[in-house]
C-alpha cells in the first residue's frame, strides 16, 4: 500500500495542477465571431495562432484543427493566463523556426514532424521543454510561472 501511495501522489499533484487549465479548455457552445480576431500567421514558413484574451478568442484558437503543437501560458496559484511570453521554438540541430515576442496565452503551431526544443520566458524567468511532434494527436505544452509581480 506504501508503494502506490507514492506513486500515486505525484500524479495528483501534477493533475491538481494542471486542474485550473483544463477547466479553461474550449467548450462546445458557439463562438462570437464578430468580437473573434484571430488570424493564422507565418514565420519562416511556420503556420500558427496566437492569442486567447477573451473567451470567444481563447475558444476560436482551442477549435482550430491542423496544428501539431499546443501551447498553453499560465502564472500563479490560480493558474490564469498569461500573454507576455517570449517563445522561441528550435529544430532538434538547434535551427530556430519560430520566434515570437510578448504572446499568449495559447500559441498553436503546424510544425512538420520531428524533435523540437520550446524556450518560453516570461519576466526574466525562462521554461525548456523538448518534445516529440509526429502527425497524429496534437502535442499539448503548459508553461506555469509563479506570480512574480
Amino acid at each position: 500500500m506504501k508503494r502506490v501511495l507514492s506513486f500515486m501522489l505525484p500524479i495528483a499533484a501534477v493533475a491538481a495542477l494542471l486542474f485550473p487549465v483544463m477547466l479553461q479548455a474550449a467548450s462546445l457552445e458557439p463562438i462570437d465571431s464578430a468580437g473573434v480576431q484571430v488570424q493564422q500567421q507565418q514565420q519562416n514558413g511556420v503556420s500558427y495562432l496566437a492569442g486567447g484574451v477573451g473567451e470567444d478568442e481563447a475558444k476560436a484558437i482551442q477549435q482550430s484543427s491542423g496544428y501539431s503543437l499546443h501551447m498553453t501560458f499560465a502564472v500563479g496559484a490560480q493558474d490564469e493566463y498569461t500573454a507576455d511570453v517570449d517563445v522561441r521554438i528550435e529544430k532538434s540541430s538547434g535551427q530556430t523556426v519560430l520566434t515570437l515576442s510578448q504572446t499568449g496565452p495559447l500559441v498553436y503551431v503546424q510544425l512538420l514532424p520531428g524533435k523540437y526544443t520550446v524556450v518560453a520566458t516570461r519576466k526574466g524567468e525562462t521554461r525548456h521543454d523538448v518534445t516529440d511532434v509526429g502527425s497524429g494527436t496534437p502535442r499539448n505544452l503548459v508553461f506555469h510561472w509563479n506570480d512574480v509581480g
